[in-house]
């Protein structure tokens, strides 16, 4: 495979650029200060098709691989969107893959285009207060009643949930103890987001104040059994499909913000003069930054190879997990090196590289720990013993 981008890929990362310098370092900061959803940057994205980069052409979409779109959302984090920008789309590109591959005809024509054209914005409803990344012990209910499910539970860190009327749900319809295997008993639905029935509590958080993170509480939604996205009992495995995509993207979308605060410090560093010498020529401010470039660069590597073997219909596990490990820690030491490299101004809001740290977190946790990756590599890749 080429490590060198396609002129198609150009095009893409030259569009986006293009459309993204609408929305400057200015646009974010005020977006971080006054938490306002940036729906004119959602709505820019939708306008010119991109939202729906890798879905199939017969619903909308461009019918692009996962490699594309990873090039789209990496031009949105190197333009100083950050994780913001992309986390505002995030559910838009890759959230509805299970129903690309598992839905019916008739979901397909139904849910797509609606998505593509944000007309409809959904949201992500998987993780549990007490569940953690073990995902299979998800306690959420969907109960069968005649024609429709009864759905009751809580979720947490559900992004974009105050935006949304649509989300994708996973919920028990089988109890643990009536299923050979925990994953056996889960189920996935794509429904509407009725407020009567789900109550939205935002999260305070430390970073991405514009893109909402909520908890919520589920009581007793009712759900049409249309709304079940393929078989009962094969939610988890339908998830599981759309993980690694997930992973590829994040990837991408950490490389792209790990280079914006890489090339904001290297302009600081070239233009800040101390002791008659900018503070660039001093291999103490040298060596943490050219690392950081490396660190990336290897990450990006990973990150499209992962995509390359995605598209081509590959098994890419390790290669997914491995690009979001190696991306999110090459960002978050750039984007540290980023505000060391300014100094104490690098602490102020108007130099914008507190706000890539603070967002850089985000996806360093999640939607799976570091932790965890390695442990999942060092079993897969190593043949090791499972940890947990």
């Amino acid at each position: 495979m080429s490590v060198d981008l396609t002129p198609e890929q150009l095009q893409i990362k030259d569009s986006i650029t293009r459309l993204c310098q609408k929305f400057d370092d200015n646009y974010w900061l005020a977006r971080d200060n006054d938490g306002e959803f940036p729906e004119e940057f959602c709505r820019a994205i939708a306008d010119e098709g991109w939202m729906g980069i890798a879905m199939p052409e017969k619903y909308g979409g461009s019918g692009l691989g996962i490699s594309d779109a990873a090039v789209m959302v990496q031009a949105i984090t190197e333009s100083g969107a950050a994780n913001a920008g992309f986390a505002a789309i995030a559910i838009g590109i890759f959230g509805l893959n299970p129903v690309v591959v598992f839905g019916t005809e008739e979901q397909k024509q139904r849910w797509l285009p609606p998505i593509i054209k944000r007309e409809d914005v959904a949201c992500f409803a998987v993780t549990e207060p007490n569940t953690g990344l073990d995902t299979t012990r998800l306690k959420t209910r969907a109960i069968r009643d005649g024609d429709r499910y009864i759905i009751k539970g809580e979720k947490i860190w559900t992004s974009t949930a105050l935006q949304s009327n649509k989300m994708l749900l996973i919920a028990r319809t089988k109890r643990e103890d009536e299923t050979a295997r925990p994953i056996d008993g889960l189920s996935l639905f794509y429904t509407d987001l009725n407020r009567d029935h789900v109550e939205i509590r935002p999260i305070d958080k430390m970073g991405r104040k514009c893109v909402d993170s909520n908890q919520l509480f589920i009581d007793d939604l009712p759900v049409p059994k249309e709304d079940l996205i393929g078989e009962e009992g094969k939610g988890f495995r339908y998830l599981l499909h759309g993980l690694n995509a997930e992973r590829i993207l994040i990837s991408a979308s950490m490389v792209g913000l790990g280079r914006c605060a890489l090339k904001r410090a290297s302009d600081y560093a070239r233009d800040r003069v101390v002791f008659d010498r900018p503070i660039g020529m001093n291999q103490s401010i040298q060596h943490p930054l050219a690392q950081s470039w490396a660190e990336l660069e290897a990450a990006n590597l990973m990150a499209f190879r992962a995509a390359h073997l995605y598209d081509s219909g590959q098994e890419c596990g390790l290669e997914a997990n491995g690009a979001k490990y190696l991306a999110a820690e090459a960002a978050f030491k750039s984007c540290t090196n980023a505000v060391m490299t300014h100094g104490g101004m690098g602490y102020a809001k108007e130099f914008h590289v507190e706000r890539y740290l603070r967002e850089c977190l985000i996806h360093r946790l999640a939607p799976i720990s570091p932790q965890l990756i390695l442990s999942y590599l060092a079993e897969r890749a190593l043949d090791l013993p499972k940890s947990y």
